[in-house]
């Protein structure tokens, strides 16, 4: 278990619209299961108390995007450091907010930075946010990422690439989010994964793209672990896998929101072109200022796509 964070102080009360036992959620809270529908329904009473929003969208930012909160119209802004238990963001470009608001008229909670496996979480802690924002109230879920791209014929530096499919290179390894108990307030056991990122709203996503000017493409996005970037040779295979897009977070959240029954629709910010060559000159170790360059570069771009399709959701 992850380490705990910094607590608002009193207890929230019992909410009588989600029928669970009175919530307890003080200073002295030490620990949340992200498997216990008891545990996430608490964190969610809590929540709750914190905004006067009911929103129906979540949206989750990738690395470099969190600006798109910039939008987002009388806001409240919750630091995960106040949430009791629950994971902090621990990396640059990643701010570790909930953000809920209004946008394109529309209540939102934004995820100002997301929550990775390689900062020592496990897959259940990392996709906590999902299960509280399913639990929120939220029906629709927008994903985004930085990622690096595969395809160079096709592809440019700060390209946005609508996401229709994924590998989940962890979960070839058994590394699901889904391991272990199954509470079916959640959702089934064994969930589909067949038309994961919806395709009613990609129709939407490339309607809205075609009236903005916007070219978009679509591809698989291929999650790994990382930290570390992929190498030339690992490039080289999850291309052959059928990839278009590689990075290291969105699918295993995908996976929780589809158990949960949220539709989501994905999309990636080519930040970098991948090596596919291992003996090339130069170095290639600062890759992720590179992501964060072109994600600072994009972001305006990103942020107006993403207003547009909340205003059609």
């Amino acid at each position: 278990m992850a380490h705990m964070n910094g607590y608002h102080n009193g207890t929230v009360e019992k909410s009588s619209e989600n029928g669970f036992a009175e919530a307890d959620i003080t200073e002295s809270s030490t620990s949340i299961n992200p498997n216990s529908y008891e545990d996430v329904a608490k964190l969610a009473n809590f929540v709750r108390s914190k905004t006067q929003y009911k929103p129906k969208i979540g949206i989750i930012c990738g690395t470099g995007l969190g600006k798109i909160v910039n939008l987002i119209e009388n806001p409240d802004i919750l630091s995960y450091t106040d949430i009791p238990g629950f994971p902090v963001s621990t990396v640059k470009g990643h701010k570790g907010n909930f953000v809920f608001g209004t946008l394109s008229g529309k209540s939102v909670v934004c995820m100002q930075g997301r929550i990775h496996t390689y900062e020592g979480y496990s897959m259940e802690l990392c996709t906590l946010p999902v299960r509280l924002m399913s639990l929120l109230g939220v029906e629709t879920m927008i994903v985004t990422n930085a990622a690096g791209g595969l395809n160079s014929s096709t592809q440019r530096q700060g390209d946005i690439i609508l996401i229709k499919d994924h590998l989940c290179l962890p979960g070839f390894a058994g590394k699901s989010p889904l391991c272990g108990p199954n509470d079916e307030r959640f959702g089934p056991r064994f969930p589909s994964m067949n038309n994961a990122y919806d395709r009613g709203l990609r129709k939407i996503a490339k309607e809205v793209a075609a009236e903005i000017g916007l070219k978009l493409q679509e591809g698989v996005y291929a999650m790994t672990g990382g930290p570390q970037f992929e190498t030339p040779a690992e490039n080289r295979y999850f291309k052959a896998l059928g990839a278009d897009l590689i990075g290291m977070s969105t699918a295993h959240e995908v996976i929780v929101a589809r158990h949960c029954d949220i539709k989501v629709v994905g999309l990636s910010l080519v930040t970098n072109l991948s090596e596919f060559e291992t003996d090339v000159d130069g170095e290639t170790n600062d890759v992720h200022s590179e992501v964060l360059k072109t994600g600072e570069e994009s972001v305006e771009k990103a942020s107006n796509f993403v207003t547009n399709l909340v205003k059609r959701l």
